[in-house]
């Protein structure tokens, strides 16, 4: 993990994946995250299909894709003294983020106006579907429903073809982005005002904001978009193409590199003809283009293809699956593979931080996952001050395991 975050102290009261993969962004950058867990564990940690490691070290790699450098503690926040050990950990620390749906935090005494209490220099995070405020505040909200609603599914998937939700889980992940970006900037507003701050984030609110260009069409006046395949709206050639032995795209995304595209195609009798110089043009002509260019690419591998792209300056990929990605030689120059070791579960590999701060990132090493209540005596210890027989006291009467 980088050090930025060094000595930020966060509990992470978040359960399935948007809040935990924030908390854990956090952690790559350097926060000591503390995963505050209800009896039984987040509901993740049995999530298959695959597992690493047997018997009390059998750890889902699911869970492992948001969890690492975090330590666990097992705390039964329904009861009273489960709220008193949570508030001895909340005087200490500099953020809490909980993704409960709105209501529970209150009954839980893990709401804002009851940590600022206790600590008012707390950054609290609040995640949920919808918010505190509007209509639907109550309801519960999953990636699927959430990018149904926020329109992201809208203009995912082939023309003529049913609705599809993008393939990473963006409607919890976006959230998951959008926290620690908060909480950093919470953070460093801070330090110059001294002041702890809620923030109110809406999942729902994340995937609207990511409709970006799309939003702006349609709210002043222009098209209604609708869903493209891999092509663009507007830019034309500018989606993927069959190669030989695989998909390739091509980003003509602006007309300088249309005469670069025929070059590498060898269709030079297309380089300087006038009707073809602009996007509208060619889209206009799209069909007749694509009976010469699909043939054409239909000769040659994906990667020949991409050389041949290179060479005349255009933007081309080789469609890669996920496994392939791990083996790309730029994907491996970045150090993009986290590597964690699970001791006697053995060592779990993940996708790496990819933010990367100069002398700092070469050699980055991660936490492992914890284990369910692993480090439940340490940070008690360590963030509230309990001595062992307190510790004790509580571990007997179930109010941490």
């Amino acid at each position: 993990m980088l050090s930025v975050l060094r000595g930020v102290r966060v509990l992470d009261l978040t359960r399935m994946v948007a809040g935990p993969y924030g908390a854990m962004l956090l952690g790559d950058l350097g926060a000591d995250i503390v995963k505050v867990e209800r009896p039984g564990g987040d509901e993740v940690r049995a999530m298959g299909p695959t597992f690493v490691g047997e018997g009390e070290h059998k750890l889902s790699v699911y869970f492992a894709a948001f969890h690492r450098s975090k330590r666990s503690i097992v705390l039964d926040l329904e009861r009273p003294e489960g709220r008193e050990v949570l508030w001895a950990l909340a005087r200490e620390s500099d953020v809490v983020i909980e993704n409960f749906r709105v209501g529970v935090a209150e009954k839980l005494g893990c709401d804002h106006q009851t940590l600022h209490r206790i600590n008012p220099r707390l950054i609290v995070c609040g995640m949920s579907g919808f918010g505190r405020t509007g209509p639907d505040r109550d309801n519960a909200a999953f990636d699927l429903t959430l990018q149904a609603r926020g329109a992201t599914m809208s203009i995912t998937g082939e023309p003529g073809r049913p609705a599809v939700r993008m393939g990473p889980p963006l409607g919890d992940l976006a959230g998951g982005m959008f926290a620690a970006l908060a909480i950093a900037s919470a953070l460093f507003d801070r330090e110059r005002t001294g002041r702890g701050r809620a923030i109110d984030l809406s999942l729902l609110d994340c995937q609207v904001a990511l409709l970006a260009y799309a939003a702006t069409y349609a709210l002043n006046g222009g098209p209604v978009l609708g869903p493209q395949g891999s092509a663009h709206a507007y830019a034309w050639p500018y989606q993927s193409f069959e190669a030989k032995d695989g998909a390739v795209v091509v980003a003509v995304f602006t007309d300088r590199f249309w005469p670069c595209f025929c070059r590498a195609l060898s269709l030079n009798s297309w380089v300087d003809d006038p009707s073809l110089a602009t996007h509208a043009q060619r889209r206009a002509r799209s069909g007749e283009l694509l009976a010469a260019i699909e043939p054409k690419l239909r000769e040659k591998s994906a990667r020949e293809w991409c050389e041949a792209f290179e060479r005349e300056g255009v933007p081309s990929a080789p469609v890669q699956r996920v496994d392939q990605v791990f083996d790309d030689p730029q994907v491996r120059a970045r150090e993009m593979i986290a590597t964690l070791d699970q001791g006697p579960a053995g060592a779990v590999r993940a996708a790496g931080n990819p933010i990367k701060f100069e002398g700092e990132w070469q050699g980055e090493t991660h936490g492992p996952v914890p284990r369910l209540g692993e480090h439940t005596d340490e940070v008690l210890r360590e963030r509230a001050g309990y001595d062992a027989e307190t510790i004790a006291r509580l571990r007997a009467s179930g109010v941490v395991r």
